[in-house]
Parts: structure tokens; sequence; C-alpha cells
């Protein structure tokens, strides 16, 4: 094995040193990861390791492009309210005991996560579960994990899951350019190649909840948000609570010609939730928007520090809301609790930096990070993903501006259905997708991305909806990291990797061995780099590592690519990052129950896809 040891050449240098760049910068988080991909994709393509004809084929590859169809064909079902039903239905057929709604619940996510992308459907699900847990009082953090568990399971069953599985294919044509003499060329997998493994996978999902793994999961009471149950749980989570008052500048007032801002920043000043001025009446007034004689204000606290800060400012005080009373409505406006998502242009930004009361007229109260609350100069607080912002606002501005997907809301607000006369429109068009995907009479992208037009000639989506349901950021670092697999597989570099790992190894270690050493390692880098980045370094070194030691080529990389999102401990994974916040998990519970899951998950994988090699084969 030494004498036929590889050089390591320049380009194999240049390539694992950007491997070295982006597991460095994946992890310190000083540039944002899909920025951090454009720059390998950049200098893969300055130092000559990826020809300039092929170094943005990324970007129109069959992976990036089912990527996008399924994000498309996931709004188009929840444009239609099917997820709204499929809460309704949940709490009838479990009758309100929990062990039974965990396991139809975490059944239905995983079932939706074989066809949708894991972030995607975490979001679907997040309100679904707080319309549960405040219809049924299960806490909420006893249902998101589980929830959350079976998203990621549920990937597994088919090839457009999860983002490892719809690159898989990508990189295993791109492995083929460079097999050796007489090896047999690698086919891509067909749709439901991993569905024996995924059921596997789920089912242990199911019986591990369901059969003593609860017993710890936290028991926040508090955790869940439900109109019925909202002012009792912001009173004692965010200590937002008092009665409703309005406040009439006098002229002799300090605050009149003071910016609400201002107004606000000043010593036990109460929530602004509301402004009155001349003729204009407004929910959640701009910082800017400045006061004068004669302006009302809306404002939210104690009674006896509202009276103070009336007297001391000169304000006359009334109970009665004569301007607010349908602003303050409940049906129709009130609190609410939004997670960031690791995809979000929120994150990294200051909320004075968004705007949200001038751009979408929300008011931000709090953050929630990790059980910490702060409620005081929240302005100048930089945003990370999983955050959990509470919100005062009209209902139909939020969930307008949830529209951008910067945030995800997760309190069960009332809101309509948007076409809920085209459900059965959306459902047949999903269906049929999936059948020709099945079918193999077209090619995989072809057929999804032939559903999501069908959704736009049948106006389930318009074209903007349809812009807006694909989360660029993710398509973007997928396209700029796929040539980085190229370039490992093209300049030796995974090969000289699986050379030398099994000349230290031994020639003698048993390839089952080596499949759980891989899906180990790759585990362990999708903690660090995330399961797109895993999969792109990981899956050339498995071919390459299977060729070495006579192993089976497509086993090593389906094991590769499934143990990519083998990820139960680490907001690294997107899935758990948009769960904490909501559920108030901390990394001792991460920990705790995510560790059995990936110990089972590997064990799992391995075995199943060594059976499935004659199939593979």
């Amino acid at each position: 094995m030494e004498n036929t040891a590889l050089a390591l050449s320049t380009d194999m240098v240049v390539v694992l040193g950007l491997v070295g760049f982006t597991m460095a910068m994946f992890m310190l988080e000083r540039i944002r990861a899909d920025a951090t991909a454009l720059v390998v994709l950049v200098a893969l393509g300055l130092f000559g390791i990826v020809p300039a004809s092929r170094l943005f084929d990324g970007f129109s590859g069959n992976a990036v492009i089912s990527l996008m169809a399924t994000m498309v064909l996931g709004a188009g079902l929840d444009r239609t309210g099917v997820l709204n039903r499929v809460a309704v239905n949940l709490l009838r057929w479990s009758k309100g005991m929990e062990s039974r709604l965990l396991l139809l619940g975490s059944g239905f996510a995983a079932l939706l996560s074989a066809f949708m992308q894991n972030p995607a459907v975490t979001a679907l699900m997040l309100p679904v579960a707080s319309r549960l847990s405040g219809r049924t009082g299960i806490a909420l953090s006893r249902m998101l994990l589980p929830i959350a568990a079976a998203v990621i399971m549920g990937g597994t069953l088919t090839m457009v899951g999860s983002s490892p599985l719809i690159l898989l294919n990508d990189l295993l044509a791109s492995a083929n350019r460079n097999l050796p003499p007489g090896v047999a060329a690698l086919d891509p997998l067909p749709m439901f190649a991993p569905l024996p493994i995924g059921l596997l996978l789920v089912a242990t999902a199911l019986a591990y909840w369901h059969f003593g793994a609860k017993r710890w999961l936290p028991d926040d009471a508090l955790k869940g948000v439900a109109p019925a149950r909202t002012d009792s749980y912001f009173a004692q989570t965010y200590g937002i609570a008092g009665e409703l008052y309005e406040l009439t500048l006098t002229a002799d007032s300090p605050l009149v010609g003071m910016s609400v801002g201002d107004a606000e920043q000043q010593r036990d000043a109460p929530l602004f939730l509301a402004l009155v001025t001349g003729n204009e009446t407004r929910l959640a007034p701009p910082a800017d928007e400045r006061l004068w004689v004669g302006s009302v204000i809306g404002v939210m606290g104690d009674k006896q520090a509202i009276h103070d800060y009336a007297q001391k400012n000169l304000l006359r005080v009334s109970p009665r809301l004569r301007h607010f009373a349908d602003l303050f409505n409940p049906s129709r406006a009130g609190i609410s609790e939004a997670v960031i998502p690791p995809t979000s242009t929120f994150v990294g930004r200051r909320p004075e930096e968004l705007r949200l009361r001038k751009r979408a007229g929300i008011s931000l109260l709090a953050i929630n990070r990790e059980n910490q609350v702060w409620r005081e100069d929240i302005r100048r607080i930089p945003l990370r993903a999983g955050d959990l912002l509470v919100f005062h606002s009209v209902w139909t501005d939020l969930a307008q501006a949830a529209e951008s997907r910067d945030f995800i809301v997760v309190t069960d607000y009332p809101k309509a259905e948007q076409r809920p006369h085209k459900l059965w429109w959306a459902v047949g068009i999903f269906v049929t997708t999936m059948l020709f995907a099945f079918s193999t009479l077209v090619p995989v992208p072809l057929a999804l991305m032939a559903g999501a037009a069908a959704l736009l000639v049948t106006g389930v989506l318009d074209m903007d909806e349809a812009y807006q349901a694909i989360s660029w950021k993710t398509v973007f670092l997928m396209a700029c990291l796929i040539p980085l697999g190229w370039a490992m597989d093209s300049t030796g570099a995974a090969n000289w990797i699986a050379q030398h790992t099994l000349a230290r190894l031994g020639d003698d270690t048993p390839v089952w061995a080596l499949e759980l050493a891989l899906g180990l390692l790759t585990a362990l880098f999708g903690l660090v780099v995330g399961n797109v980045g895993a999969t792109v370094i990981m899956v050339p070194m498995a071919i390459n590592l299977a060729l070495a030691a006579n192993g089976n080529p497509a086993a090593f990389a389906l094991i590769a690519a499934l143990s990519a999102s083998n990820n139960f401990l680490s907001a690294s994974n997107p899935v758990l990052a948009m769960v904490a916040g909501p559920a108030g998990y901390t990394a001792r519970d991460y920990l705790r129950t995510g560790l059995p899951l990936m110990l089972a998950y590997l064990l799992i994988t391995v075995g199943a896809v060594n059976l499935l090699i004659p199939v593979l084969s």
C-alpha cells in the first residue's frame, strides 16, 4: 500500500487547505457560511483547479434544481392551509393523549420531510405544534424535540428528503470521471433507494420517544404559546404584563417634539404599542415618529408605574380605550413569538437596522436567547440563528411580514387560510409530482420542477411567492461548495486521504469497520460544517476509500451522505437551531437525548446499507 501511495501534489495541498479553511470559517463564524462557500468557489477558479467553463455548473446542477423545486412544492402546501387541517385531524385522532399525539405528530413530520427540506418542514410544523400544545395543555418542550428527530430521520426516506441525498447523485456522476480503468461506473440512485433505511430510522426514532426517552424531555408548562394562554405566558416568561392605557400629551409635556424612540429609552417608560397623531392611528409607531400636543400613546404596564410616568411627563391618563379599542382587540392584534432560522437575513444584524416598526408595523418587545431574556436596549443586540423574538403587532401585518421567511412565527395566532379553495390542487399536484419522480419516466429534477410550474399555472402560488419560498442562502451554499467536491476527487486529494487512512489502519481492517469509521467521521464533520459541507468533503473520500479497500463505492457513498445528517447535538443542524428557542432546550437536553439517537442512526445506517449492497451493486 505504501509503494502505490500518491505523492501530495500542489493542487492537493490547495484543495485540502480550502477544506481546512471551510471548516475553520464554519466553526468560528467569522464569515457567513454562504460567503465562505463563495470564497472557496472563487479560489478553485483562480488556482485553476476547476476549469472556468465548469466552475459555475453547480448553479444549474440537478441537485440545486431539485432543492429549489422541493421548496416551492412545500410552499404550495403551506399556502393552501394543508397543515391547519392536519393539526385539527391530529387533535381528533390523538384524543388529547400525549403519547399518541407525539407518535402521530412525529410520524406526519417524518412523512413530510421525505419530500421537503428539513428546515422547511420544521418551519411548517412549529405553528402546528404550538396549536396542538395550546389545545391540549401539553408543553411545547415535550413535543418539539421528538418532532425534530422525526424530521431528521424522515429526510432519509427518499433522495430528495435532505440536502446530502440531493447532492449524492451529482457527486456520483462527478466521481465517474475519475474512476480507475476497469472500475464500473456508479449508477445514480433511484428516488426511493434509501427507503428501507429511512423506514428503520423513523421507526427507531418513534420507538425511542414512545418507550421511555420522553422522560428526559423538559416539562416546562410555560413553553407553548397559544392565544388562550398568551397573557400568563408572556407575563411569567418575559415580564411583559400589565394593563392597557391611553396617555395624551398636554402642551406642557416634556415629550412634545420628542421621537417615539427617544421617549421609549427614558427610564421607567412603559411599552409603547400604538400612537394617534392627528387623524392617523397606528400600531407599532416607528421610532422616528414625532410626538406632538394632543398625540395619544397606547401603552401597557403596571398601573402605578404608568400613573407615575404620566405624572412625571405631564400626560393625561385614560384607562378607557377610546382610540385603540379596535386595534387592541385580541382577535386583531396581540403578542407573539417568532424564531430566526439559520437562513434568515436577520442573522448578524441589529434590530435598529431592520426597522421592523416602519417596514412591517411590528414592535419588538424582547429577545430570548438560550433562555436568557433581554428587554432593555434590545435595538443594539446583533441577532443570531435560533433567537426567539417577542413581537406585538396586528395579526395581518405579522402574517404578511412572515412571508419573507426571515422569521417563523411559533405562536398560534388567528389568521385566515390564504387559498383554501386551491387545497386539492396543491395536494393533487404534489402527489402527481412524486409519482412521476418515482416512475423514472422523466428525470427527478424535471419531475419536481414540472410540479413547481403546475402550482404556478393553477394559481396555487404566484411567481413572487415562489421566489420567496426558495432559501437562496441554502441554494448559494450548495452551488458554491459542489465544485469543492469535484476538486477533492479530480486532484486526487480524496484518494490520497483514503490511501493514507488504510495504510494506518492496516489492510486487514474489515470493510464494516471502515464503514463505521466513515459514518462516525462524517457525522463529526457534520457537527462542524453542516450536512452540505460534510457531504461535499466526505462522499469523494468515501468512494476512494471503498476502491482502496475493495468495498462497494456506492454503499460507502450512501453511508457518507446519510451520516452527514446524523446530528442530534449541535445547532449547526438548522432543525435543532429552530426548535431550541421555542422549546427552551439547552445543550444538556440535546446531549442526553441526542447521543443515543446518533449511535442508533450510525449502526442502523451501516447495517442496512450492507443489506442493500446487492441492490446497489
